[in-house]
Order: structure tokens, then C-alpha cells, then sequence
């Protein structure tokens, strides 16, 4: 039974990383239990589709086992290792999706054998240039505006929305007082909205 102190927590966790770094398919199958539903909540805050996100998670744990070797617990807790490793599958997987193409069972049988072209029935739900102008603009200042942000500020906004974290846990990665954790989430917020209507009004 997983100890529910957060420090030996992370302990036991890292323990059973460099066991994973050797081969060890136990320790691999541990692993996978006492953390597969807290990283497949963080990436179903990014990847939404749920059957897209589950296969996010088995890259994701092919991605541990291959890359087991490279986790320093001395630059990172076990959790925001894994937790990095989920966010950035989960964003290539919706980079993969905007890239495929978009593909319909075109034909239905009809009436006297028949076949009905559907996509005569179907109203287009692709976005259109405006559409696609719009979303690049919005994608390009959020970038912009994270980056006014402090690292500190950055770092909370990550583990936060990115990771699917409790201001009490970032607040635990950070090593920093739970206070000064949600004033940073709170001004980071109010700093990126308030530097994304300044450029939403620039775009009008």
C-alpha cells in the first residue's frame, strides 16, 4: 500500500524509476498502477477526446520505460518528470490530429440499391481561413503573453493547468508556502488576461 506521505511518496517513486532504468518489468507494472490515473487527468485536460487520450498514456509509459535512465531525481521530483512526459504527448497528440486528414464514409446504400452521396446531408464543421487566421492569432499571443511572466509565475501556471496539480501539490514541487504558490497562479492569471485583451484589442 502506497504511503500517503507525499515525500516518501516521491521517494518510493523515484525508487521504483531506477528499478525501471534496469529492466525491472515489476517494478514497471507498480509504477504504472500507482500513477496511470493521475497522468491520463492530466492529459485529458489537454487531449480531450478520451480514447485519444488513454493511447497518449501507453506512449507515454513506452516513452518511461526507454527513457527510465534519464530521470536525475536531483533536478526533478518523479511526478513532474512523468507529469512533463504526459503534457508533452498530449500536445504532439493534438498536433498529429490538426495534421491528418479529415476523412467521412461518404456513401450509404439508399433505396433501390442505390448509394446516397452523405456528404450532400452534411453541413461543413471545418473552420474556415478567417477561422484558422483567428485561431493562429490567439495561439500566437497566448505565447507571447506567457512569456511576460515571471519564471515563477510560468512554472505554477504549468503544473497547475498543464499538469492537472493542486495549488497544495505545486506548492510541494515548488518547495515554496502554499500562499505564495496561489498568489502566483492568481497573478499569472490576471497577467495573461490582461495581455490578452490588450492584444485582442490590437487585432480589432
Amino acid at each position: 500500500m502506497p504511503s500517503s506521505d507525499p515525500s516518501a511518496r516521491q521517494q518510493r517513486l523515484a525508487t521504483l524509476l531506477s528499478r525501471v532504468a534496469l529492466g525491472d518489468r515489476v517494478a514497471f507494472d507498480t509504477l504504472y498502477r500507482e500513477t496511470s490515473a493521475h497522468l491520463l487527468g492530466a492529459i485529458l485536460r489537454i487531449q480531450t477526446d478520451r480514447a485519444q487520450a488513454e493511447d497518449v498514456l501507453q506512449e507515454v509509459y513506452v516513452n518511461v520505460w526507454r527513457a527510465a535512465q534519464s530521470f536525475n531525481p536531483a533536478l526533478s521530483q518523479p511526478t513532474t518528470w512523468l507529469g512533463s512526459i504526459a503534457r508533452n504527448r498530449a500536445i504532439d497528440s493534438l498536433r498529429r490530429r490538426q495534421t491528418e486528414p479529415q476523412t467521412v464514409s461518404r456513401y450509404q446504400p439508399g433505396p433501390d440499391e442505390e448509394d446516397t452521396d452523405m456528404l450532400n446531408h452534411l453541413p461543413s464543421d471545418e473552420p474556415g481561413p478567417l477561422d484558422l487566421l483567428a485561431q493562429a492569432s490567439e495561439a500566437r499571443a497566448l505565447k507571447d503573453c506567457l512569456q511576460t511572466l515571471s519564471g515563477d509565475q510560468q512554472h505554477a501556471l504549468a503544473l497547475a493547468y498543464y499538469e492537472g496539480l493542486t495549488h497544495a501539490e505545486v506548492a510541494e514541487q515548488l518547495a515554496q508556502p502554499l500562499g505564495t504558490v496561489k498568489s502566483w497562479v492568481r497573478r499569472g492569471l490576471q497577467g495573461l488576461k490582461n495581455c490578452l485583451e490588450r492584444a485582442s484589442l490590437a487585432l480589432s
